[in-house]
């Protein structure tokens, strides 16, 4: 099985209702502090059939673009099932990514989401896969669509464990909001910090994850036992009350 160290960075909420107007204010914060990660978040176009026709469809990420777009019937799903929209960097494949936002279902056993591609070419790769770039990323999640958890989450470990637990993913950074619970004493290098009042951010190991590394992976099982054992990886989603 050939394994490769992809990143993406990924939030989940259970139902919620909220407004397209909401949705659209949440969605205008995560935006605007993205921006603030790197330069390659300064630009977004809407998907299209083509690259060519894509990059005729640049927009700026405001709550009134926001509000028109979730206004079309392609962006929503309907029953309940609040919206969904995906935007793109322009980039060529690998030096720029996707945004994909699932927001404001209330429908029971639904879950919220919201999950940003990381880029996985040089040089923009080395550039983001950093820790204080990474965490400025969590924060952008976190402020704008207040999630149960999240985190940066490692396409090698999940395809070499399989993720038997489901979500929350275990990843090289992950976030667990306050409801969720107390993050349990955890072994060194790991790190645990506060995102404001919101909740806490656990840090895997200070270099960049890697599933090649054996010392990485055993951490990575180690963690994952002793927060499963504490709850916090449990998939609230489908029993989580609604939040008002």
């Amino acid at each position: 099985m050939l394994l490769r160290d992809i990143f993406d960075a990924r939030a989940y909420w259970p139902a919620r209702p909220e407004s397209a107007e909401e949705c659209a204010r949440r969605a205008e914060t995560f935006f605007r502090l993205l921006s603030r990660c790197d330069p390659i978040y300064a630009r977004w176009f809407e998907q299209a059939d083509s690259r060519k026709k894509a990059l005729q469809l640049q927009f700026e990420p405001t709550c009134d673009t926001f509000v028109r777009f979730f206004g079309k019937k392609k962006y929503q799903v309907g029953m309940g099932l609040g919206f969904l929209f995906a935007a793109w960097t322009g980039h060529e494949q690998g030096h720029g990514g996707m945004a994909m936002l699932s927001c404001g279902s209330v429908a029971e056993g639904a879950s919220n989401s919201c999950r940003l591609e990381l880029p996985r070419e040089l040089p923009e790769k080395e550039r983001l896969l950093t820790l204080p770039v990474l965490k400025e990323v969590l924060r952008a999640l976190v402020l704008a669509w207040e999630p149960d958890h999240g985190g940066v989450i490692s396409e090698g470990y999940q395809q070499l464990r399989d993720q038997p637990v489901g979500i929350p993913h275990m990843g090289w950074l992950m976030y667990f909001s306050h409801r969720q619970g107390e993050v349990p004493p955890l072994p060194e290098p790991v790190r645990v910090e506060p995102v404001e009042d919101k909740g806490t951010l656990v840090i895997l190991t200070p270099e960049r994850f890697t599933v090649h590394d054996p010392t990485h992976v055993a951490l990575a099982d180690q963690v994952r036992s002793l927060l499963d054992r504490a709850g916090l990886l449990k998939d609230f989603s489908a029993s989580s009350p609604a939040i008002h």
